[in-house]
């Protein structure tokens, strides 16, 4: 199974970036600590990037990486208007 990954800023955090994956393009991003089965322990490096060791096996395994832009804009919500939800003159009634 190859999904793909990115790195996406940590929510809170001064641009710290964190590994995200998907399994299907369709499906939503979610940090690799989601995913135990595929997760390995992180390097032993005082200051390392969280994720790094697991993104070097899923890469290795055929995973694609996505750019982070790219990725967050599946984070955007859409913008939605009555004429997008359907019948916009349900409310007129």
């Amino acid at each position: 199974m190859a999904g793909q990954i990115c790195w996406i800023p940590k929510f809170g955090s001064n641009g710290t970036l964190s590994l995200y994956l998907r399994l299907e393009p369709y499906h939503p991003w979610k940090a690799h600590t989601a995913f135990p089965h595929l997760c390995v322990a992180d390097y032993l490096i005082p200051g390392g990037s969280k994720g790094w060791a697991t993104c070097q096996k899923l890469l290795a395994a055929g995973w694609t990486i996505v750019p982070t832009e790219q990725a967050r804009k599946s984070f955007e919500a859409p913008v939605r208007t009555m004429a997008s939800m359907g019948n916009g003159d349900a409310l007129a009634s």
